[in-house]
């Protein structure tokens, strides 16, 4: 009885960690594709792509959705867009909720499809926050100007994120002695900190600047 018992757990929880993400991921596109929907819903009926089309094509919302992203891609890109999206946030700093949540949201998604290609340049492990205990961060390069030549040696600027919100964390200035720069991509880095390290990298390996 408690093999089978131990048996359904395991398998219970390994379907889990395939189910959720899917789920939720499936979630996120249904509302996404739902927002261009109610958007076609204020057409004019012959304007509507049904009637131009003359047929329901199914997955149209989705396909609406990524040229609508290209487009808001290309238009950021020139000197209006940008004007434009720094209105935008200048506005949602003044409303004290929806600011945390939007600047949350922008910082995770730039952590994720840009950061980790740019400012993120090493994923480090690190004593924090006390001897003894081991936290994983993210190096974003040396100290320069007047913080390089305070503390008499090389300092490394480094981001300690929490979990399981990677989007708040610590910004800590770290003596490169006393750091261990890990082989691991700062992909494989977001995940284990995500998953508060059921989800860790095979490679265990670590290596120097």
């Amino acid at each position: 009885m408690s093999r089978l018992r131990n048996w359904i757990k395991n398998y219970l929880l390994t379907g889990l960690i395939v189910v959720i993400p899917i789920t939720i991921t499936i979630y996120i596109i249904q509302a996404l594709i739902g927002v261009i929907d109610e958007f076609l819903s204020v057409l004019p009926l012959r304007f509507h792509p049904d009637t131009l089309l003359g047929f329901h094509l199914p997955g149209l919302g989705l396909v609406l959705l990524g040229i609508l992203i290209l487009i808001v891609g290309v238009l950021t890109h020139n000197y209006a867009g940008r004007k434009l999206v720094g209105l935008w946030e200048a506005l949602v700093r003044r409303i004290p909720i929806v600011r945390n949540i939007y600047l949350a949201l922008k910082q995770f998604t730039e952590a994720i499809f840009i950061n980790s290609g740019k400012h993120f340049q090493q994923v480090v492990m690190l004593e924090f926050p006390r001897p003894g205990f081991f936290s994983i961060g993210f190096s974003v390069g040396p100290a320069r100007g007047e913080l390089k030549g305070k503390s008499g040696e090389r300092l490394w600027n480094v981001f300690v994120p929490c979990t399981p919100n990677p989007t708040t964390g610590y910004y800590v200035l770290v003596p490169e002695i006393e750091l261990i720069f890990m082989t691991m991509s700062v992909e494989e880095a977001f995940k284990l900190i995500v998953s508060g390290g059921l989800i860790a990298p095979e490679s265990s390996n670590c290596r120097t600047p």
